[in-house]
């Protein structure tokens, strides 16, 4: 009697990319999520070894980290001004916001990955925050420095926008 034919871990792998390509370039995904893993690993261990691993985070710095992260994120993966860190991942489309601008991720494997990674204020944000924190772990100061003057352009921001819709209205 004949054994069932087992299909093998590598073509089972196959099989799922395929199913995801081109438009989810997985291996290249895998590639940048091991890429964070070792570093944040590699943060870690580093932060435990010299002492500096803090037993907790104060509200304050979470909230501003936060509001600096997502400030940021946005500045990478939408701002005009960035846009040469996205253009060789992306084609322009248009405007998608006042001042953001909306690109579409072009290309295969790592070059897809990469444009999804920069175009996506959301991904940006784990890179970002962890940055934040890690730099509060080593260089406090001036990691807070650095926070908060995201977070006063988020707060220049939103000014913006409530001046804006005064000018909108009628009295």
């Amino acid at each position: 009697m004949a054994e069932p034919h087992e299909t093998s871990w590598r073509d089972r792998i196959r099989d799922v990319n395929d199913r995801y390509a081109p438009e989810q370039p997985l291996p290249a995904f895998a590639g940048l999520v091991a890429t964070y893993a070792v570093s944040l690993t590699g943060l870690t261990a580093l932060a435990v070894r010299t002492r500096r691993l803090p037993t907790h985070t104060s509200v304050a710095d979470l909230a501003l980290y936060a509001v600096a992260t997502h400030k940021l994120a946005r500045i990478v993966a939408k701002a005009p001004v960035t846009s040469p860190l996205r253009a060789p991942f992306t084609e322009m489309e248009g405007a998608s916001g006042p001042a953001e601008l909306h690109e579409e991720v072009v290309g295969r494997g790592w070059r897809r990955a990469v444009g999804e990674l920069l175009t996506c204020p959301f991904c940006l944000g784990q890179w970002i925050g962890t940055g934040f924190v890690f730099g509060g772990v080593f260089a406090p100061r001036a990691t807070r420095a650095v926070a908060a003057t995201f977070v006063v352009h988020a707060g220049s921001d939103a000014l913006q926008f409530a001046y804006a819709a005064l000018e909108r209205t009628d009295g």
